[in-house]
Formats: structure tokens, C-alpha cells, sequence
């Protein structure tokens, strides 16, 4: 029989614990504070990171700094798991708000104007990440592989900020917001199944045949999602249902998230494409749920504590522990300083210049054009997810790690001016004034 496993060393929890409770209590602050200023709360709580890493704090108060967060592999490993199950909850969580009834509704204008958006800006971050110095790429990284990381970093959008960002301009009932939300979803979709193939890539290299059985992996998934989970995670949900509280089906959504991003890590592909799969599997068991004879008794509500308890604590401890990774002092470079730039400029114009002729294309007018390229620029917290990824991975420096946060948070900045300044030169219609009737009463 082995030995039994030692206890975690009380100074270690101490330090974990503080981490914690210090990382949150100061996302939720700034997250406030930004949403006051009329900013996404995602810059705030990013900023959390930055206030409290090496790029304000590390370098003001080092000692306090190396006392606080200090560097320890074990240590760290505490907060980083912390954060990836808030990584997972939160990427499932999203998968969980896709409404696929909409996208059947738009999908063929939806899908012009998400592909020009995310083909456009793809085919500009490649080319990018083969025109950057040597000095951006970190020791053994391909240039191809680092091309393609920073492609998809450039290509995707960020479904839980558009929501947020048409919710609070009330445009959740316009044309426009809604076909925002459905060429934002199939990007997101996209933007995991990219990620997932670059990531296998990276840890392989780029050769035709592990890529090939990448993407035969994910079609493999994909496919036992549909026809075994889609049915299994259905009828489990309908069973916990019949609960008097709300507890098992926010476990049974959890633990689905949780297996599904097993299967795609064990596969040798990222987890959150597994997670996010598994909240659209939760999507449709919400879709196909059958009536219930107790009033204001659904799936979407049972699982509100979730959506709560995700977006208010594990969100930002991660949001906060990917920001601990930006070093702002880098940008002193003047090189760094540059490509920040050039990199932002080739974002903004890539997504907004796709989505813009995908929405003239279908001839949508040019303020509508303009809006969805304001809305589609939101890339938030899954630019942030990827960056997070690359670094872990090997592929990104801390430098261009900081650079792709940097767009994230610019790109969530700018975009809701835009669109609220876009907007107020489109007629509204009587459909969607009947829409907003009929989601007022819907969620009253």
C-alpha cells in the first residue's frame, strides 16, 4: 500500500488563498469601475492582471509583488487550475447561449458575412506572422505555426461581448443585432475548430498528415456529439428537470462541459472546443425541452445560478490571471511598440473591410454594413482565450502575447461607439418593434 498523499503545506494555501480572494476583489472593482465608464467589464478585469503583474505592481513594489504572486511553479499551478475550470465554464457557457433557431432563421447571410469577416483577417494575421522579425517568435516555434496561431487570433469574435454590448444598446431586437449574434456565433464556432487544429499543429508540427487527423478527429467528435450526446445530455436534462430545485441540472451542465472538454484534450486538441460543443449540445436539449406543466419552470432559468456564478467569479479570476501575463514594459521596445500597432490596424480593418462586404453582398445598406463591422470587431474575451492558449503552448513570447491582449481590449472599446453611432442612421421596422414587444414579455 502507498504511502498516503501529503497534505498541501499550510503557507501554500495561505498564499493560494490570498491570490484568489485578491484577484477577484479587484476584477469585480475595475470590472465596476468599466462598466461605469461605459466600457465592456472585460477591460477591467484584465487590467486586474496588469495592475497586480509585472507590469505595474512588479515593477513599483517588486518585493511585494514576489510576496504576493510570488513565482513558484506549485503556486502558480493553483491559480492557473482555478482559472482554466473558469476558462471552461465560460467558453461553455457561451456554447450554451448560441441560439441555433437563429441561425437556421439567417444562416445564409449570416454565413456570407461571418465568412468574409473571418476569412479576411485570417488571410492578413498569416501573412503578418510571416513579415514580423524573428525576434517575436519564441525558440523551436515554426514560423508556420506562429503565422497560423496569430491568423486565428486575428480572425475570431467574441460572442459573450456582442451579447453584452447590443443588450446594453438595445439593439438585442434589431435585424442587425440579431444577424451580429449569428455570423459572431458561426465565427466563434469556427475560431474553436481553428484553434483546435493550429494547437494540435503546434504541439505535432505543421504536416499534412497530423493535420489531417486533427480534423478527422474533429469530425469524429463532432459527429458522436450530435448523434449520442445530443440525445443522452436531452434526456438527462429532462430527468434532473423534474427536481424541485435547480441544483442537479446545473451540475449534470457542468459535468457536460466538463466531459466534453476531456474527450477533445484527450485527443490531443484543446479543451475548449469539447466545452464549447458540449454548452451547444445544452442549447439544443434547452430547444427541444417539452413543455412543462410548472409555471416559470425551464431549462434557461435552471440554469441562470450558473451563467451567475460563471460570469461574476470564475470569469474574472481567469480574465485576472491572464492579465498577470501582460507585461506592459515590453511596449518600451520600440519594435514591440510597433507591431501593437500595425497588428491592431490589420484587426479593426480586417474584420470590419469583411464583414462589411459581406453585408453589402447581401444587400444589406452601408450603415448596416458599418454596424456589423463595428459589432464583429468585438473579439474580448476569446482573442484572449486563444492568446492565453499560445503562450502555453510555446508559441507566443510574453511580448506578443501582450500585443494580442492589447487588441482584445482595444477592439471590445471601440466597438460599441461605433455601432451605437452606426445604428442610430437605420430605420427601425415594425418586425422588430413586434420582436421587442415579444422578448420583453419573453423574459418578464
Amino acid at each position: 500500500m502507498g504511502a498516503p498523499l501529503p497534505p498541501l503545506s499550510p503557507h501554500v494555501l495561505t498564499i493560494f488563498l490570498l491570490q484568489i480572494s485578491l484577484l477577484l476583489t479587484v476584477a469585480v472593482i475595475l470590472g465596476r469601475l468599466a462598466v461605469r465608464l461605459g466600457l465592456p467589464a472585460l477591460v477591467g478585469e484584465l487590467l486586474t492582471g496588469v495592475v497586480l503583474g509585472p507590469s505595474l505592481l512588479g515593477t513599483l513594489v517588486p518585493g511585494l509583488w514576489d510576496h504576493v504572486l510570488p513565482a513558484g511553479t506549485d503556486q502558480l499551478h493553483l491559480v492557473d487550475a482555478v482559472g482554466q475550470i473558469g476558462l471552461l465554464l465560460l467558453v461553455g457557457v457561451t456554447g450554451i447561449q448560441v441560439d441555433v433557431a437563429m441561425l437556421r432563421r439567417r444562416g445564409a447571410t449570416g454565413i456570407r458575412v461571418s465568412l468574409a469577416g473571418l476569412l479576411l483577417p485570417l488571410a492578413l494575421g498569416i501573412a503578418a506572422g510571416f513579415a514580423v522579425p524573428s525576434s517575436f517568435l519564441t525558440d523551436g516555434t515554426e514560423r508556420g505555426t506562429f503565422a497560423l496561431f496569430l491568423g486565428v487570433a486575428m480572425c475570431v469574435t467574441a460572442i459573450p461581448v456582442i451579447a453584452k454590448t447590443l443588450a446594453d444598446l438595445g439593439l438585442l431586437h434589431r435585424d442587425i443585432g440579431q444577424l451580429t449574434l449569428a455570423a459572431g456565433t458561426v465565427d466563434d464556432a469556427v475560431g474553436w475548430f481553428l484553434l483546435s487544429v493550429v494547437s494540435a499543429a503546434a504541439t505535432t508540427g505543421i504536416r499534412a498528415g497530423s493535420v489531417a487527423l486533427s480534423i478527422l478527429y474533429l469530425m469524429a467528435f463532432l459527429a458522436v456529439a450530435l448523434l449520442v450526446g445530443r440525445p443522452l445530455v436531452a434526456r438527462v436534462l429532462t430527468l434532473t428537470g423534474r427536481s424541485s430545485d435547480t441544483g442537479p441540472r446545473v451540475t449534470v451542465s457542468v459535468v457536460v462541459i466538463l466531459i466534453g472538454a476531456t474527450a477533445t484534450q484527450s485527443m490531443g486538441m484543446e479543451a475548449m472546443f469539447g466545452a464549447f460543443v458540449a454548452g451547444i449540445l445544452i442549447s439544443l436539449a434547452r430547444n427541444d425541452e417539452p413543455q412543462d406543466d410548472r409555471p416559470g419552470r425551464s431549462l434557461w432559468r435552471d440554469l441562470a445560478p450558473l451563467r451567475t456564478v460563471t460570469l461574476s467569479v470564475f470569469a474574472p479570476i481567469f480574465l485576472a490571471t491572464a492579465g498577470l501575463r501582460v507585461d506592459l514594459t515590453a511596449l518600451a521596445d520600440p519594435a514591440v511598440a510597433l507591431a501593437a500597432v500595425l497588428l491592431l490596424a490589420l484587426a479593426v480593418i480586417g474584420k470590419f473591410a469583411g464583414a462589411y462586404v459581406g453585408a453589402r453582398s447581401s444587400r444589406m445598406s452601408h450603415w448596416e454594413g458599418i454596424a456589423l463591422g463595428a459589432g464583429m470587431n468585438s473579439r474580448g474575451v476569446v482573442e484572449v482565450v486563444i492568446a492565453t492558449t499560445g503562450l502555453r503552448l510555446g508559441v507566443l513570447s510574453t511580448e506578443t502575447y501582450t500585443v494580442i491582449v492589447l487588441i482584445a481590449v482595444v477592439t471590445s472599446v471601440i466597438s460599441p461607439p461605433i455601432l451605437r453611432f452606426a445604428m442610430s442612421r437605420v430605420d427601425v421596422t415594425s418586425e422588430e418593434q413586434q420582436r421587442e414587444i415579444t422578448m420583453a414579455q419573453g423574459f418578464s
